[in-house]
């Protein structure tokens, strides 16, 4: 929503000179032509005329249907701020349309007594227009295939935790105190994966097929990849953490391989720790260069 907002005020002067001749240039006959209308201009989602008192005139043309049942209905409300040009148009400024969820603008048209109200999708307008790149058939197989990966990431964090609680739940059942140790922290990894993987699944689910739009913030893939990483690291140092104790308890003499294991999670901590740090000033330079 944001980056057609954008989109459109760059190009304001423009959009609104093509609609506006368009409107003009269409036959006066709205309604008794609206299935041609609808039918050339696939941007065009409804339309319908009110009177000079914003009564409802006609029915709401929509592409599938005709409303008539809310036929002399007040639409004031939607005219309070209306301002026409001298050319008796009035463009909106964008809104999320309330029958179609699109990005939308309204436009009406005076016409001696009566006002002519058109409600334009801004996506498939600025598409035709060549300003966006929008393929539908693109859209949903992406988002299909971004579900099945989230699905099937949220059954695996799913096993994941399960296996963890079980091997906890036996392990009190069993109480074997020798392997007291090695179990809780197979528990705690089993479950702490199992979180991590199920937190990369609710992102992408959320921003790639739920809330899916064309702003995409720079650094949100580097975000989700973050917080990944960091439950990673968790679970790492929860194993090395294991490792260590079982080699202290059991030979000393692999103590070097456990040291070998620490220093490779410290790298990975500092990693980590540069990598967030490099993606923050990305960001600040990011919003200095907009505010320019």
């Amino acid at each position: 929503m944001k980056q057609i907002i954008s989109i459109y005020k760059s190009h304001k002067i423009t959009v609104d000179n093509y609609i506006i001749n368009l409107i003009k240039s269409l036959p006066k006959t709205y309604i008794e032509s609206s299935d041609k209308i609808l039918k050339q201009y696939k941007y065009i989602q409804l339309i319908y005329g009110v009177d000079s008192n914003f009564k409802l005139k006609t029915p709401i043309v929509c592409r599938k249907n005709k409303d008539s049942k809310n036929l002399g209905s007040d639409k004031s409300h939607y005219f309070a701020k209306m301002i026409l040009n001298s050319e008796n148009i009035y463009i909106s400024n964008p809104y999320i349309h309330y029958r179609t969820g699109k990005a939308s603008i309204s436009v009406v048209y005076k016409i001696d007594d009566m006002y002519y109200i058109f409600d334009i999708n801004m996506v498939v307008l600025l598409e035709d227009l060549k300003l966006v790149e929008y393929n539908h058939l693109h859209d949903r197989f992406k988002r299909f295939v971004y579900f099945l990966g989230s699905l099937f990431l949220a059954l695996i964090s799913i096993i994941l935790i399960t296996k963890g609680a079980s091997t906890f739940l036996h392990m009190l059942i069993e109480q074997n105190e020798v392997e007291f140790m090695h179990n809780i922290f197979k528990s705690i990894i089993g479950i702490t994966l199992g979180l991590a993987t199920f937190d990369l699944a609710k992102q992408i689910f959320e921003h790639e097929v739920l809330f899916y739009s064309f702003h995409h913030p720079e650094d949100k893939q580097y975000k989700v990849l973050g917080k990944f990483l960091i439950s990673i690291v968790i679970a790492l140092s929860i194993e090395t953490l294991m490792v260590v104790f079982k080699i202290a308890l059991d030979d000393y003499t692999h103590m070097l391989s456990a040291f070998y294991l620490l220093i490779g999670t410290t790298i990975m901590l500092i990693g980590l720790g540069w990598f967030y740090k490099t993606i923050r000033d990305v960001g600040c330079q990011s919003d200095e260069e907009q505010d320019e």
